[in-house]
């Protein structure tokens, strides 16, 4: 693995962010983290205060990646029933990304959109 090229980049970013899906929010923050990270595109992790984690079912799924660690995983639990694994989250990052630590991240392929916004 070379990680002479790879780069993460975490930033603060106070836009308006939501997670919306079949008409329900599941995340408002004005105190997203903006991950990006070289070959992917930028991850929005919300703070843990600002998700509705009543909606959400940890997995017994994990994951590993080599520069962010062990990712832990929850269903997001809806109206028609758990779409599984949609949101991850490290528990215990890399000292390197120690910043994302019990923050979460949505597939925005799982739900109905992911906004960014300036306005309230």
């Amino acid at each position: 693995m070379n990680t002479e090229t790879h780069h993460i980049d975490i930033s603060l970013n106070t836009r308006r962010h939501r997670v919306i899906h079949q008409g329900v929010t599941f995340a408002d923050t004005r105190a997203a983290l903006t991950l990006a990270e070289t070959g992917h595109d930028p991850v929005h992790y919300f703070p843990r205060g600002d998700v509705n984690m009543a909606r959400l079912a940890k997995s017994t799924h994990t994951s590993h990646c080599p520069y962010k660690g062990e990712a832990t995983y929850y269903h997001l639990l809806t109206e028609e029933g758990p779409i599984e694994n949609a949101v991850w989250s490290y528990e215990e990052p890399l000292e390197s990304v120690a910043q994302i630590k019990c923050y979460l991240a949505f597939y925005p392929t799982r739900v109905d959109r992911i906004d960014e916004t300036s306005g309230t």
